[in-house]
């Protein structure tokens, strides 16, 4: 099997492994650079085949997901990068020292406002997988990780965060979403287009379109399963 290759010429080089995330499905690793500055380390070559999502390259898509957010400016994912660690090519997560103590149960009823980017993000993503245990709480901020199983191109949205569904989305959160349908023809769209796929890309133009179009947060779909097992 040929190794993997580097996306770029000059990955983060992980020197390092600190520990092991046991409870994930794929290989996932604390590991750190040459500065000691950790990360969450994910190889593609730890990753383990799906079926609806067979030769993902799942590693890629957390890090488009970062880019996503980035260009949108909303700031909930932890800087995520392609790496090369002792495992080869996968993706570099920023450590995040979250709050342990903090049960984001409390996020959802009411529903805290702060979820909005990371609802959004997850919609127009068509995010498979946002369990609660999935986001993070850093003292009065909100992160949102394991962005992998994301930008399929069938409807695949499955997320806890269903307390908006039918509201209007806040006017500071859809501006930015509609300047993106402009930015996925430019340096983003190339981007995106090089770490998920071509037709990925266009179909994720398509959910901007339509949530710009709606201004809304869809409804639960009735037809499939709407949160992921197991939820937290």
């Amino acid at each position: 099997m040929m190794p993997r290759r580097p996306l770029t010429d000059r990955p983060l080089a992980l020197t390092a492994i600190v520990g092991r995330l046991t409870d994930a499905s794929n290989i996932t690793l604390l590991a750190a650079d040459d500065e000691g500055t950790e990360w969450i380390y994910k190889p593609g070559s730890g990753e383990r085949a799906l079926w609806d999502f067979p030769g993902a390259k799942l590693w890629r898509r957390e890090i488009a997901f970062y880019e996503l957010d980035r260009h949108l400016g909303f700031g909930v994912v932890p800087e995520t990068v392609e790496a090369v660690g002792p495992l080869g090519v996968g993706s570099a997560q920023r450590f995040v020292p979250w709050d342990t103590g903090f049960d984001p149960r409390t996020l959802l009823d009411p529903p805290d406002p702060r979820l909005w980017p990371i609802t959004v993000l997850d919609i127009i993503t068509n995010n498979a997988d946002r369990k609660l245990g999935h986001v993070l709480v850093d003292g009065h901020r909100l992160w949102a990780i394991d962005n992998g199983l994301t930008f399929h191109p069938e409807d695949k949205l499955r997320t806890v965060l269903w307390m908006f569904a039918g509201a209007e989305v806040p006017r500071d959160i859809l501006d930015p979403i509609r300047d993106l349908i402009g930015g996925l023809s430019g340096e983003l769209g190339d981007t995106l287009r090089v770490l998920v796929g071509e037709f990925e890309t266009e179909v994720l133009a398509e959910r901007v379109r339509h949530l710009v179009q709606s201004g809304r947060h869809p409804k639960p779909p009735e037809n499939r399963h709407a949160v992921p097992w197991p939820l937290w």
